[in-house]
């Protein structure tokens, strides 16, 4: 599967949820101090992502 979610240590320490589209980092969350955090972060967007609606604020010309 080319989507995934990694969970790494940034240069803090933190461990931080990417997620990814092959080789490709789409985005990333705050850094937590316990991989379980991070990992609750993963599980809320799975979760809560597919509903989620999408606000546009550009202004048109």
């Amino acid at each position: 599967m080319a989507h995934r979610f990694e969970i790494r240590k940034n240069k803090a320490g933190e461990f931080v949820a990417y997620f990814c589209y092959n080789a490709e980092t789409m985005f990333w969350t705050e850094g937590y101090s316990s991989k379980a955090s991070a990992k609750n972060a993963i599980e809320s967007i799975i979760k809560n992502g597919p509903a989620a609606e999408v606000i546009d604020t550009t202004l048109e010309s």
